[in-house]
């Protein structure tokens, strides 16, 4: 196994980064140690360095009045206020609403602050590429990569992605990406329910700024976001569902992620079978 003291100064930083993308928080011990007892003996050593009660002298049981004022003009720490998830989620409708543009939009999602995913993450991922092209394509929260680009569908993924759109006869600018979640979640963890609830309104909104004729759904958590069903993107791809985004009501086709298709390359057959259904039916209504 490779040490520390044998890796180069770039490779630790490239080694770091790798696990803070990961969601590492906490690195192992070479020799395990028993935290427990460690614990123990702390807090014994603590009670005998402490007097007792019986040893305390008057001048340090009842302090004087220079140190009473003291205490009582030391200011309280401040402590975070935390936005109640119904309050965070009338805050997220109030904000895409106003929006009449997807500038606008944008704005109000990057100053939007009543969720906390935003708090961890580098990047508010925005849609990008033709918003009058009619397709829009949605993923569902950023990744590492997306995180540091700023961009939807970086990195190996998104490679993979414009192979999968060039394979079907098109290239990022015939379509609108994005992702249904604004910000990446601490460690790629799914967004937890109140999460998904306060990005809703302004991945509708997108919608309905930029009315497109169909929807193409990556993923297992984008297809469940959409669709509001509980079952896995093996169940729920290939099928035209419509989705309502306030009064837009559009046609979805749901797929797998390019991820998904990297972990598992034997869905990419399926995937390219969702691909043709998704063609031909673009091809029927003119949209391609």
């Amino acid at each position: 196994m490779i040490q520390a003291g044998d890796m180069s100064a770039a490779e630790l930083a490239a080694l770091l980064s790798f696990h803070a993308d990961a969601g590492v928080e906490w690195l192992l011990e070479d020799v395990s140690v028993d935290r427990v007892a460690e614990f123990a003996a702390e807090k014994q050593a603590r009670g005998q360095r402490q007097p007792s009660r019986r040893e305390t002298s008057p001048a340090q049981a009842s302090p004087g009045p220079a140190a009473a004022e003291k205490a009582v003009s030391r200011p309280l720490p401040s402590t975070p206020v935390a936005i109640p998830d119904d309050k965070a989620i009338a805050d997220a409708r109030f904000a895409a609403e106003s929006a009449r543009t997807l500038d606008e939009l944008k704005l109000a999602l990057e100053g939007f602050t009543s969720c906390n995913l935003k708090v961890s993450a580098r990047s508010t991922i925005f849609a990008q590429g033709n918003p009058a092209s009619g397709l829009m394509i949605v993923g569902p929260m950023p990744s590492s990569d997306d995180d540091r680009e700023g961009v939807p569908f970086s990195g190996r993924a998104g490679a993979l992605l414009d192979r999968m759109l060039a394979a079907a006869g098109l290239t990022r600018q015939d379509a609108l990406l994005t992702t249904a979640i604004a910000w990446r979640p601490p460690g790629d963890r799914p967004p937890s329910p109140a999460e998904a609830a306060i990005c809703r309104p302004f991945i509708e909104r997108q919608i309905v700024l930029t009315e497109p004729k169909s929807l193409l759904l990556l993923g297992n958590f984008t297809a469940r976001f959409f669709f509001g069903a509980n079952a896995t993107i093996h169940a729920l791809r290939g099928q035209w569902r419509d989705v309502a985004a306030g009064s837009h009501v559009v046609p979805a086709l749901a797929t797998f992620h390019p991820q998904e298709l990297l972990l598992a390359p034997a869905t990419k057959a399926l995937a390219w079978q969702d691909l043709l259904t998704f063609r031909a039916r673009e091809s029927a209504t003119g949209n391609c």
